[in-house]
């Protein structure tokens, strides 16, 4: 079984450094930052697609890379990123947003010493959170910039306030889509909401459970052919992962596919997704995450 928390000694460091840091950023809120915290929101238009299985993997790639990778489990009231890993952890964002507990006594170390900050399940509160809530979320995950590489988000499916809200507080937007027409057009709804609603231009997209690369180019050929006729928005394509038996295997051990089974064809498939995530900017090279959920807690019209 994974670990089930941070040890008590890595949990007071963090927390020491974050206090200490939290007062600078405070009184600074109007200064550039130099925080070199990546953030990638990570999101489909239609559930079941593998998307939290994605995030999983991406992170453990990433790792492996040397990266120091946080996992923001957002699909606050359903989240199963825990259970994907075979993790029971205490606490999760609901402490958090309720001011029970804070980001760092949440933190879980999972494989390959990546960190997750596991949502709740069940809680039907959370899945539209207030504005308060919002930005005391944010601000908890703020003081974080300058401890992690790269924060994965791995939003819940769809169109909620809350996934719409996530993504755009992110630099860059994955959106994974499956080898089917619901997929492929929640997919597209998805991006064609982000696009009117928030004036985001530019997309990853990850075509997953690919039989192979000429047909996960075909899925991204057809939504690019219909983005570029209606939408002002550019698609920029990430890669695929193939099916891959090995995948429900982990699944079903609660493992990642990366580590149980580093040579399966799903697995060389997230190591060179997450070598192009290295080499690639962020979409927004001058921005910094905390300039992006100021810039997001201003409400538009």
């Amino acid at each position: 079984m994974m670990k089930h928390a941070v040890p008590s000694k890595k949990i007071i460091r963090l927390e020491k450094k974050m206090l200490a840091k939290k007062g600078t950023i405070i009184q600074n809120e109007n200064c550039d930052s130099t925080s070199k915290m990546r953030v990638i929101a990570i999101s489909s238009g239609k559930g079941g697609v593998g998307k939290t299985n994605i995030v999983a993997n991406l992170g453990f790639s990433l790792s492996q890379l040397g990266k120091k990778v946080f996992i923001l489990d957002a699909d606050l009231g359903l989240g199963n990123l825990d259970i994907l890993l075979g993790m029971t952890p205490k606490y999760n964002l609901s402490h958090v947003v309720a001011g029970l507990k804070t980001i760092a006594e949440i933190t879980v170390e999972g494989p390959g010493k990546m960190n997750i900050l596991p949502a709740s399940s069940g809680i039907q509160e959370l899945t539209q959170l207030g504005e308060e809530h919002k930005t005391k979320l944010l601000k908890e995950i703020d003081v974080l910039k300058d401890f992690i590489d790269i924060l994965l988000i791995d939003t819940a499916a769809g169109i909620s306030s809350n996934v719409l809200y996530f993504n755009a507080a992110a630099q860059d937007i994955m959106v994974v889509v499956a080898h089917e027409p619901a997929s492929i057009t929640d997919a597209y709804a998805l991006m064609k909401v982000l696009s009117l609603q928030y004036s985001t231009n530019h997309f990853k997209l990850l075509v997953n459970l690919a039989a192979n690369k000429e047909e996960a180019y075909e899925v991204y050929r057809q939504l690019n052919l219909v983005a570029d006729r209606f939408l002002d928005i550019t698609i920029e394509y990430i890669g695929y992962v193939l099916f891959d038996e090995n995948v429900t295997k982990s699944v079903r051990r609660q493992k990642v596919v990366s580590e149980l089974y580093p040579n399966s064809q799903a697995s060389k498939c997230f190591v060179s997704i997450a070598n192009k995530i290295c080499e690639s900017p962020p979409h927004f090279p001058q921005g910094d995450t905390s300039f992006f959920w100021k810039h997001l807690l201003q409400k538009k019209s």
